[in-house]
């Protein structure tokens, strides 16, 4: 990870120091450090690397960073504002978490009960074991479940359930060739495709990314019974006024306002379309929303707020903590791999990368304990840093380039802050 510079207190007064991650409370951010970001979009879009971004930085309750840059699309050249609409990708699971945190608040199901539950198929689901011959080929050994996967296994990412676009396991390989994308279908069919396939590792042994989230959605529909976009209007994108805020565009004016790649990085590299403009039936809880600045914003300032936002409870103190405790730290029995995506540092809520220790690297990556953070596969980015009380927004459509610029943008943040 990239380095930060914190201000440290000495005899002879403020000194810089690289390497340090945490900040003393109460920074505020020097604006001609902050200058540096604009130099730094402003080469991403001369040299051809991204259309454009936009980047907000909000402490106290009021913006003190918010500049776009470039284009929305180079074929419109149409301008980014705080209404254009970007595809979130994975940073739809915030969302869908926050809900289903409500609705676990609520007692509407428990963090104990097996996803069979609600979707009974998943009481046959047989996980995956390799076994290696003398020869050196694979193959795949379906073994019962030591435990049942629950509704918390789902939230942690800790219940075997995969994706099939990265990683060349064998259970990978088997959800790639099951066509689990083909055709029309909802949120109850893709639940029934997913229970048939293999488990990538017994329930609560490793975090694994994949879609937990839309089997999730899929329990919150039937304890709800309504369908997920109903459910997310009524918990929170009316309460919060999150107005463009969905799975589709289809509105004529509203599409002109979609954000796009470069032409030569149109592809998310999630092994299916996301193009909100077609009409589908799916709503895909792990990373089908879209969303502008303007909506992300009042859902990230609530974060901030521990749950609230302008008088409204949208998650009460239980219910915030349930969302930003450590569920796979050393005591919980959950191993990390190569494709533990919190990352260094960082324990995993029901739903968002929590910020545990100051990490391996040297130096450690920045920010503040207490952290809270997610991004998506087309860019987009989003930090919480209760301590300072500030957040910061990236939305961005750049599946090639994004962790190089995420992580710039992080370190010129944080490098911008003094006491």
């Amino acid at each position: 990870m990239l380095a930060c510079s914190a201000l440290l207190v000495a005899a002879t007064g403020p000194v810089w120091a690289e390497g340090t991650f945490e900040i003393p409370a109460g920074a505020r951010f020097n604006k001609d450090k902050l200058a540096k970001i604009d130099e730094f979009f402003r080469n991403e879009v001369a040299t051809g690397k991204i259309p454009g971004a936009i980047l907000l930085i909000q402490q106290h309750g009021k913006p003190v960073y918010h500049q776009a840059f470039g284009v929305q699309d180079v074929v419109s050249k149409a301008p980014i504002t705080d209404h254009t609409i970007f595809r979130l990708f994975s940073m739809t699971k915030a969302i869908t978490s926050v809900v289903a945190v409500q609705m676990l608040d609520e007692g509407k199901f428990s963090l104990d009960d097996p996803i069979a539950k609600y979707i009974p198929s998943f009481a046959n689901v047989k996980v995956g074991v390799e076994k290696q011959a003398s020869d050196g080929t694979k193959t795949l050994e379906l073994v019962p479940p030591e435990r049942a996967p629950t509704v918390l296994d789902l939230m942690r990412h800790t219940s075997g359930i995969t994706y099939g676009f990265y990683g060349d396991s064998l259970v990978r390989k088997a959800y790639r060739a099951a066509d689990i994308y083909a055709g029309d279908f909802d949120l109850a069919e893709f639940a029934e495709r997913i229970a048939k396939l293999p488990l990538h590792n017994q329930p609560g042994a490793l975090w694994q990314y994949g879609h937990s989230t839309d089997v999730l959605a899929r329990i919150m529909e039937i304890a709800a019974g309504k369908s997920l976009i109903e459910i997310e209007k009524d918990k929170l994108f009316e309460p919060l006024g999150m107005k463009d805020t969905g799975f589709l565009v289809t509105d004529p004016d509203k599409r002109k306002l979609l954000a796009e790649p470069m032409p030569n990085d149109s592809n998310f590299r999630v092994g299916r379309e996301n193009d909100p403009t077609k009409p589908k039936k799916m709503m895909y809880a792990s990373g089908g929303m879209v969303s502008t600045m303007a909506d992300y914003a009042r859902f990230a300032q609530m974060l901030l707020n521990g749950g609230t936002y302008e008088g409204k409870t949208i998650l009460s103190p239980k219910a915030f903590k349930l969302l930003t405790t450590d569920y796979v730290g050393p005591d919980s029995g959950v191993e990390r791999d190569f494709f533990y995506f919190p990352g260094d540092g960082f324990g995993f809520g029901l739903g968002l990368a929590v910020r545990t220790d100051p990490g391996n690297a040297k130096p450690p990556p920045p920010g503040n304990l207490g952290e809270l953070k997610w991004d998506g596969a087309s860019g987009c980015y989003f930090v919480i840093d209760r301590k300072q009380d500030m957040f910061f927004i990236l939305l961005q459509q750049t599946p090639s380039e994004r962790q190089r610029i995420q992580k710039t943008v992080k370190q010129l943040i944080y490098e911008a802050m003094e006491n």
